[in-house]
This record gives structure tokens, C-alpha cells and sequence, in this order.
């Protein structure tokens, strides 16, 4: 059985009551003033709250089975701090309401489609696919939070949200995985089915969301064709967002995968120290910004 790698892992710790000052300060597109940039990031931000539900509730399908106290209380905490991260994208999904963007639609569709998912599929399959939706949020924390080029045109407040949603989601990277194959007991084909599926489910759900977004922005047909097709470039091409990445995904495949083998966001101690000696999530993203954009 893998093992973890102590040397590598972060205490889990769920912040509550956290201000990011979303509101109509904000612009509506945020990302550098490029429409599909920020809408990317907004798509990921309408599937979190009901999603979040969703991965709490694989996990606890296995609660009682976990025998480790020490497991057993990283799912409490795994639970707490993804309920609070339900919190602030909600808030941040009903900004994107103010904007004239139609947010319910999406709601209705994910809450559907997670209860369809968790009635019809085994809780293996349900937990794979979680752990394996875990993977790809922790590869995205490399992808995005630990490239200047791609952080630095945000607003600060965003910015700033998502630096905190992917500190914690570094923390409890684990939990997920470590409940599959300790309390569910799935095999390595069954592990290795949910990154198959969720990685070719999310690409076309977030490219749909992308599209609809754009439509109620005003974009017409050819507008909104170019920004996805350049939009896809930029995310798949050779030096792009996701390819420098790749082997960080293929690992998931190596039989012995555990997910503390790799190590996330580089500046977590920067970040840290600024939150425990503020309190404001804000400050704290905008002194993990400086340095990442200071070691480029």
C-alpha cells in the first residue's frame, strides 16, 4: 500500500468567517480585463458549492469504516473547510448574479446531476470520482497559483480567494485518496476510472459554462467562438497552462501514487504567517502574490 510522505504534508485548517470583499468594486472582468480568462475562472467558481456537497458527501458514505483516529479526524476537518469554501464561492456566484449572469440555471443542473451521481453510481465510484477531482484542484494549485503570468493581471480580491481556497485544498489533498483506498478499499482500476471519466467530464462542462457566461456578457456566436478557440490555446498549447503540468497528472497513474509524493504552493509559509498575523485573507493573498511574482 502507498504510504504518505510526512515531510510534505500540511496541518488541515478550517478558517471561518473569511472577508473578501466581493462586491460591486469588483469588475466584471476581473482577469486582466480579458472576458474568457475570467470566465474560465468563473465556471470553476459555479461548480464548487454544490460540488463541495457532493465530495463531502462521498467521503461520509465511508465515515464509519475509518478505523485511524488520526483519518478520521482529517474528515472532519476536510468537511469543515469545504463546507466553508461552499460559503464564499456561493457569495461569490450571487456577485456573478449582479452582473446580469444567469447563475441558477447552473445550480439546478449541478444539484441534479450530483444526486443522479450519488443515487445511480457505487460509493466507490463516487469517492474515485472525488479523489480524483482532488487530484486535478491540487494540480491546478501548480497550474495557476504558482505562475506569475497567470495570477498577476487578477483583482486582488479574487485573487486572494482563490489563493486561500488552494492553500486548504493543498492541506486536505489527501484526505479523499486516503479514505478510497484505506476505508473503501478500491483497487487501483477503480481509482484510476474516476480521473478517466472526471477528465474528460469537467474540460466539456467548463467550456459550456465559459460559453453560456459569454453569451450573457453580449458576445455573439463568432465573438464567443474566437475567445474559446484562443482560449484553448492558451490553456493546451506547447508552454501553456496545462502541458507544463502533464506529468503531475500522469503520476496519478503510477500504481504507488500517494498524493503527498508531490508539494503545492511554494509560498504556503508566506501565506500563512500573513493570515495568522492579520486575520485578513486579503492581505495574506497579496503577500503570497508578491512573492510568487517577485521569484519569477
Amino acid at each position: 500500500m502507498s504510504t504518505p510522505h510526512p515531510e510534505h504534508t500540511r496541518p488541515i485548517q478550517a478558517r471561518e468567517k473569511l472577508d473578501f470583499q466581493l462586491d460591486e468594486r469588483i469588475p466584471r472582468f476581473w482577469n486582466g480585463g480579458d472576458p474568457y480568462k475570467t470566465r474560465f475562472f468563473d465556471a470553476m467558481s459555479l461548480t464548487f458549492p454544490i460540488g463541495e456537497r457532493y465530495f463531502i458527501s462521498s467521503v461520509r458514505a465511508y465515515r464509519d469504516q475509518v478505523t485511524d483516529p488520526h483519518l478520521l479526524q482529517e474528515v472532519k476537518d476536510f468537511t469543515r473547510q469545504e463546507a466553508q469554501h461552499g460559503i464564499v464561492h456561493t457569495q461569490f456566484n450571487e456577485m456573478l448574479e449582479k452582473q446580469g449572469l444567469n447563475v441558477a440555471w447552473t445550480q439546478r443542473f449541478l444539484d441534479r446531476k450530483f444526486k443522479w451521481q450519488l443515487s445511480r453510481w457505487s460509493a466507490a465510484f463516487n469517492l474515485s470520482y472525488t479523489a480524483a477531482a482532488e487530484h486535478l484542484t491540487a494540480l491546478m494549485c501548480t497550474t495557476f497559483m504558482e505562475r506569475p503570468d497567470i495570477i498577476e493581471p487578477f483583482d486582488h480580491r479574487i485573487r486572494a480567494m482563490y489563493t486561500w481556497h488552494s492553500i486548504e485544498e493543498v492541506e486536505h489533498k489527501a484526505v479523499c485518496f486516503d479514505v478510497l483506498t484505506k476505508a473503501a478499499k478500491a483497487g487501483y482500476f477503480t481509482r484510476i476510472a474516476g480521473l478517466i471519466y472526471f477528465s474528460i467530464e469537467y474540460p466539456i462542462g467548463n467550456w459550456y459554462m465559459v460559453n453560456q457566461m459569454l453569451k450573457d456578457d453580449g458576445f455573439g456566436f463568432w465573438a464567443r467562438a474566437k475567445m474559446l478557440a484562443k482560449g484553448a490555446w492558451w490553456l493546451y498549447k506547447p508552454g501553456g497552462v496545462f502541458l507544463p503540468a502533464l506529468g503531475y497528472y500522469l503520476s496519478y497513474f503510477k500504481p504507488g501514487f500517494h498524493p503527498w509524493q508531490h508539494k503545492e504552493m511554494g509560498h504556503y509559509d508566506t501565506w500563512l504567517e500573513a493570515f495568522n498575523r492579520s486575520g485578513d485573507p486579503v492581505e495574506a493573498g497579496t503577500a503570497y502574490a508578491q512573492q510568487v511574482i517577485a521569484a519569477r
